[in-house]
């Protein structure tokens, strides 16, 4: 494995970190200020800031720079994982400068790959471009959406329709309104095979029969600042029979491909969330003095962040082996590693986050540093795209399989 960076991504790399110097970082207070003050607090893609920042990245051809092959930048994923690193810094304001945020990311990765040329038309140009933004809709409250299989929501043929009957939470990005397609899954044939049930079908926002009930809050966090969480109702929803992505029963694979890319691309901006968290506790540790001396000075907090160090070094590496091998080997190979990232990332990035919550005291837990955001924002990732408890399961059992043939068990 050879990790360095090549012409491209050092090229890339040196333009994004002259945008984040220049534009990213002196933006973040301002592109708070306005969100507040706008009338509606989940519309963050209106921001007048933020509108400046995307034409900008889209002038250095820091654009879209996720998605591979004719669509995207044509990036590999150890090319993208630098780069997404640098954007998890900022965390609300880079990835949506670059047009590289989640769900977004995600659901032009599905159109791009399963869409309709027609699919394609109508909604991935104007996702590439920037002009809309979406939402995917699958986890939902009455079942265990752990497993996947278990999602309840009825999709139903109606001659040339399909009649979507459901109810849906935590869908990230709907509170917008400028997310205006939402990629709903559910099932179209509860009686298939247990995996071919499922099938993902394009759902306008503006359809009769879809209903925002209400943003959802972590830990008290509305995440306003990227469009919030919501819950869903779909009561005979209609949509044309042509808005089903793929084939009846293909809404499990689809989103097995959606959600490796999805995995990675979290932890790479993940490490940029615990780099900037160990810089913002070594000035701390240096500005402030307890007992006599500067807290850079006290043993403990020396162990901290030594400690901060290993655990970023560690987890980057291991993002960048599962990057090469989903590059050189494909995604279905490189399986094992993409859960142990996502094992390994929010653990880590949390403990980090915690020690610079603790360097910085009670300022540490309020609004005057990302830190308290960065952290709820961060545990949630033990959740989203799959429980840890599932991957693990999942990790031990290869393991448990390959130990058993190797030792001809």
């Amino acid at each position: 494995m050879d990790f360095t960076f090549d012409a491209r991504t050092e090229e890339l790399r040196a333009k994004l970190l002259d945008f984040m110097d220049a534009y990213v970082y002196p933006a973040e207070p301002l592109f708070h200020q306005q969100l507040a003050a706008q009338e509606n607090r989940w519309a963050w893609s209106g921001v007048p800031v933020l509108t400046e920042l995307r034409r900008e990245a889209k002038s250095r051809g820091l654009w879209n720079l996720f998605l591979p092959g004719e669509h995207g930048a044509g990036l590999t994923n150890l090319q993208y994982a630098p780069l997404a690193e640098i954007t998890g810094r900022a965390l609300h304001v880079a990835p949506a400068a670059l047009n590289c945020s989640a769900p977004d990311t995600g659901n032009m990765e599905v159109l791009a790959s399963f869409g309709s040329s027609e699919q394609r038309k109508r909604w991935l140009d104007p996702l590439l471009d920037g002009e809309i933004r979406s939402s995917f809709a699958m986890t939902e409250p009455e079942v265990a959406s752990s497993d996947a299989t278990n999602i309840a929501t009825r999709i139903e043929r109606d001659g040339d329709e399909y009649v979507i009957n459901g109810h849906k939470w935590w869908i990230s990005g709907a509170m917008n309104p400028n997310a205006e397609i939402f990629i709903v899954m559910g099932k179209t044939d509860p009686s298939a095979e247990r995996h071919r049930q499922q099938s993902m079908i394009l759902v306008p926002r503006d359809t009769p029969g879809l209903a925002i009930v209400r943003g959802m809050e972590v830990f008290g966090y509305d995440d306003h600042e990227h469009g919030g969480h919501a819950e869903l109702v779909f009561s005979d929803v209609r949509v044309p029979a042509a808005n089903l992505i793929g084939g009846e029963g293909d809404g499990f694979a689809i989103a097995q491909a959606r959600l490796g890319p999805g995995r990675i691309h979290h932890c790479m901006r993940s490490i940029g969330v615990a780099e900037r968290a160990i810089e913002l506790m070594c000035a701390r540790a240096d500005a402030r003095v307890a007992f006599g001396k500067p807290l850079a000075d006290q043993g403990v907090i020396r162990d901290w962040i030594a400690e901060s160090r290993v655990r970023i070094e560690q987890l980057r590496l291991l993002v960048l082996k599962a990057a090469w091998l989903m590059d050189t080997v494909g995604n279905k190979a490189a399986h094992t590693e993409i859960q142990a990232i996502k094992i390994a990332t929010p653990v880590a990035v949390e403990w980090i986050l915690d020690k610079a919550i603790q360097v910085h005291g009670a300022g540490g837990l309020s609004q005057d540093f990302p830190l308290a955001n960065a952290f709820a924002s961060i545990r949630t990732l033990r959740f989203a795209d799959g429980p840890d408890e599932v991957h693990k399961n999942a990790l031990a059992r290869a393991e448990l399989r390959s130990q058993r043939s190797a030792a001809g068990r």
